[in-house]
């Protein structure tokens, strides 16, 4: 490498490299230019006068130091402050949680457009559907469930898998205890099952065979009304009980009563299914022998059966469904009775003849017999005259031509109706709309009637997604709804003051799911805690009198995800900077987290103080999956009244002493001004802060300005940033030459970088030193620190590059620019030093520690533009064998002159060497 070099310690060059790129002036009582250049001899004898100028020539380079280290603290990272200059800030996992939290509640769902004026029902064109599922076991009654709505569930139930274990499970033991999450399904497979086992036993001819009982009695209740008969129910009866376990102080009944209710079934020949929710007051009844779990319905299956019903009743057509019909288990839906035995097949086939389809195939029987009778012409009435039996014979075969015709026609147009529905359920825009993985029996119905109207005429484009999109806030209408009720009822009979001890085990379940609103995306632990968290005050805001008691080993992960919707998946983690596999939680659908704080914040105003305050704890957790996320979600809950999230949570925190807070509170703005409803009264906050804030608004508007949202223009934005770098002597430049580095990544780029040449121009040191230091930091600021786009595109698949090459390598056209502002950075005496080692990092990463590459490309766009001359040429050979002389990381010899040689390209190289041996 000797025979390339051309100097080991050259001069700086006294001018700056290109005629529109001036070099800044110097500090203060320094010097432009060639800072190094020695000092003219005085005159001789003059021995004052050369101790004077030694004199202040050391001052000169004191000052040139001072003005080095400011600049040097300039470009320490802003958002650190508070942990100390040694600890990095995980920035990148602060970009990917915000990244993550936006997909989750920015599904184009802005203000989820769905009219709920009574939300227990939905009317549609001229759809009206009963949507409310929360059936409480305090509002069931006991009773006889009639037979119609027995022949109903015995027709259209479709048979969750495991249907048949469930099924000899209550034929074995008599009572079965079914575990499942509200809506699911689990008290229509209930009575399916009383429907069953009772149908051919002792009960079977009775009118009554199945009951419902009084949740109030419970089981206890039940066994002894089956001990004593009393009213007067006959032997071999299926009983329905849903006991109330979510009540306050109520407890869940033991194994011996459990016992004492299957030996009482036993005697009388009868069956009894018990209902309950998963969770911790049930998981001991599901663990005992008489426990099991209720899988849900396949959604296919159960959207594909209903919308069959739907669109067969406008034909006039039998709905049969799941039986052994080969023609109606298959279509949209499959076989819903593929788990049952053939000789149950045949029953429930014979069963669905009996009821449904008996008379019309009588009554085509009969027609098909008249017309065969007569379609002949004679034959049986062959005593007739010829010319009538003739007539009478062409009647009856135009008759029976039409008939057959007009069957084909239903039958056609049913098929193609069928068709277009399974086509109409995969458009994405109704997928989308809908935003659930999964549909439970209520939703499917609804979901049907709503295909179903559509491919009929009567349901509109405008209303089927509306419809679709009402599906989730009807969910989380429903986890709502009530929760604390029971608390304010008093217990039965003594009238003493209503059991509050339960109150952390009440608002658990919906603290979980506001949790998983917020941090949908998160680990599961983080969640969990937050839930904990949200319990808490949850509980003090229910009853501020009394500490909340929050049992300790009572968690069921389980019971949580089947509860709120949720789906657990391994995914990566932020961990003190680096990423690990952990266990994520998400909701299944994108339109649950949306919907949940939209039902939250819009129809139970008592519950915003407590949140308010969790909101606030989470600000201040360390960790940038949550505290990111937790600022989106603020942002949407801002959108949903403004005023309250404004004076609540974005202005407190906004002015808050600790940069995470403040953050916080950017990151919230910014979500706001991502609804254009809101976008005006975003960028007029913002701007009055820049201009007449305390320095802790200034230094949060400077962060929500990062986002390239909060101002009208490019411009406008970058007159902000300016204005709150270049004030108090640049006490707040590190924040915006921070947020002029994130605005490099938008599209609007050029315009970045021609203001920061301008300002290298400017006659105000400020300026020049704000643009300086911003210079330096986007050389120093890897790409996913900053870049809100995923992974696929230019920039995204660079995430670990330094911004300056990931620029340089994916945007060609800027090249040019963003060598002219290094260079520029290089020779300016107080921002030297400190770029030379910025120039050192970029070097350094043009291939990892195992030798693959990994920037080059990036420093082949650059080195050429910025070493074009030879002073540039003999500073960079000078590095690099600072480079190679590394005793703790020492540049090996082949690598630089690979680094050579991307900067100087041959032909030049080759130029050079002909000059210096000519």
């Amino acid at each position: 490498m000797a025979d390339e070099a051309v100097a080991e310690h050259p001069a700086e060059p006294a001018a700056p490299k290109a005629k529109d790129a001036r070099s800044p002036e110097a500090p203060r009582g320094g010097a432009r230019g060639d800072d190094n250049a020695k000092d003219a001899p005085d005159a001789p004898g003059s021995s004052d006068a050369s101790d004077a100028a030694d004199a202040e020539a050391a001052e000169r380079e004191k000052e040139r130091e001072r003005a080095a280290d400011r600049f040097k603290d300039r470009t320490r990272d802003p958002l650190a402050e508070e942990q100390g200059e040694e600890e990095p800030t995980d920035a990148a996992a602060a970009t990917r949680a915000r990244r993550s939290g936006q997909k989750l509640l920015a599904s184009g769902r802005d203000l989820i457009g769905f009219d709920r004026s009574d939300v227990g029902r939905l009317h549609i064109g001229d759809i009206n559907i009963g949507l409310d599922a929360r059936r409480s076991g305090l509002s069931m009654r006991d009773g006889p469930v009639p037979e119609e709505e027995l022949l109903r569930i015995r027709r259209t139930h479709i048979e969750p898998e495991g249907y048949v274990r469930l099924r000899r499970a209550l034929e074995a033991r008599r009572l079965l205890v079914l575990g499942g999450a509200p809506g699911t399904g689990r008290a229509s497979t209930a009575l399916a099952l009383l429907e069953e086992v009772t149908r051919g036993g002792e009960g079977g001819q009775n009118s009554e065979r199945v009951r419902r009982a009084d949740p109030e009695e419970g089981v206890r209740g039940l066994a002894t009304q089956v001990v004593d008969g009393r009213g007067g129910h006959p032997r071999g009866t299926g009983y329905l009980l849903e006991p109330a376990l979510d009540r306050p102080g109520t407890l869940p009944p033991d194994g011996m009563d459990l016992d004492q209710l299957a030996s009482a079934l036993a005697q009388q020949g009868s069956y009894a299914v018990v209902v309950v929710s998963v969770g911790s007051a049930a998981n001991p009844l599901l663990a005992g022998r008489y426990g099991a779990i209720c899988p849900p319905a396949p959604t296919r299956e159960l959207v594909a059966v209903r919308l069959r019903q739907r669109l067969e009743e406008e034909h006039g057509d039998p709905v049969r469904v799941g039986g052994g019909d080969g023609g109606e288990g298959s279509g949209l839906g499959g076989h819903a009775d593929r788990d049952r035995d053939a000789d149950q097949d045949r029953d429930t086939d014979q069963d669905r003849d009996r009821h449904g389809d008996r008379g019309r195939d009588g009554g085509r029987d009969r027609d098909e017999s008249r017309t065969w009778d007569g379609g002949l012409g004679g034959h049986t009435d062959r005593n007739r005259h010829a010319d009538r039996g003739q007539d009478s014979g062409r009647r009856e075969g135009r008759t029976r031509d039409t008939a057959r015709d007009t069957d084909r026609d239903s039958a056609g147009s049913l098929s193609r109706l069928l068709e277009r529905a399974a086509e109409l359920r995969e458009d994405p825009e109704v997928t989308e709309a809908v935003g659930l993985d999964d549909l439970r029996p209520a939703e499917a119905e609804l979901f049907a009637s709503l295909l179903a109207g559509h491919l009929l005429g009567s349901v509109s484009r405008e209303e089927l997604l509306s419809g679709c999109r009402g599906l989730a806030a009807v969910q989380a209408y429903e986890w709502f709804a009530g929760v604390d009720r029971a608390l304010a009822a008093p217990p039965p009979g003594d009238g003493r003051a209503p059991v509050r001890s339960g109150t952390a085990a009440l608002f658990h379940p919906v603290a979980f799911r506001i949790a998983l609103a917020v941090l949908g995306g998160a680990s599961h632990s983080a969640v969990s805690a937050a839930a904990h968290l949200l319990t808490w005050e949850l509980s003090v805001q229910s009853d501020p009198d009394s500490t909340p008691a929050r049992p300790l080993f009572c968690d069921d992960p389980e019971s949580d995800l089947a509860l709120s919707r949720a789906r657990p998946d391994n995914g990566p983690v932020d961990v003190a900077g680096a990423e690990v596999t952990g266990r994520l939680i998400f909701y299944r659908g994108t339109a649950l987290p949306a919907a949940v704080l939209a039902e939250l914040w819009d129809r139970h105003f008592p519950v915003r103080a407590p949140v308010v305050r969790w909101l606030r704890l989470l600000a201040d957790d360390p960790r940038p999956q949550v505290s990111m996320r937790a600022a989106v979600a603020a942002g949407e809950l801002s959108v949903r009244d403004f005023e309250h999230g404004y004076a609540e949570l974005v202005r407190p925190l906004a002015d808050a002493p600790t940069p995470r807070r403040r953050v916080f509170a950017a990151t919230a703005l910014d979500q706001a001004a991502g609804h254009a409803s809101h976008r005006r009264a975003v960028r007029k906050v913002v701007e009055d802060w820049s201009r007449h804030g305390t320095p802790a608004l200034r230094w949060t508007a400077a962060m929500a300005l990062g986002y390239g949202r909060s101002a009208d223009s490019m411009d406008d934005t970058l007159d902000a940033l300016a204005r709150i770098g270049v004030r108090d002597d640049g006490e707040q430049l590190a924040v915006a030459s921070l947020n002029l580095v994130r605005l490099l990544t938008l599209p609007e780029c050029a315009t970045v970088l021609r203001r920061l040449a301008d300002w290298t121009g400017h006659h105000g040191e400020e300026y020049q030193d704000l643009a300086l230091v911003s210079i330096v930091r986007l050389a120093l600021t890897d790409v996913d620190e900053v870049l809100d786009d995923e992974p696929g595109t230019p920039l995204g698949d660079r995430g670990d590059w330094p911004l300056l090459l990931a620029l340089a390598a994916t945007r060609p056209e800027l090249t040019g620019k963003l060598a002219d502002l290094f260079w520029t950075a290089l020779n300016t005496a107080r921002s030297r030093d400190v770029a030379f080692d910025a120039l050192e990092t970029l070097l350094r990463s043009a291939s990892r520690k195992d030798g693959s590459e990994w920037t080059r490309e990036g420093l082949a766009a650059l080195l050429p533009a910025l070493t074009a001359e030879e002073h540039d040429r003999r500073r960079l050979d000078w590095l690099l064998r600072r480079m190679m002389r590394d005793q703790d990381r020492p540049l090996t010899e082949e690598r630089a002159r690979a680094l050579w040689r991307l900067a100087v390209p041959a032909r030049q190289r080759r130029s050079e060497e002909e000059e210096s041996h000519g």
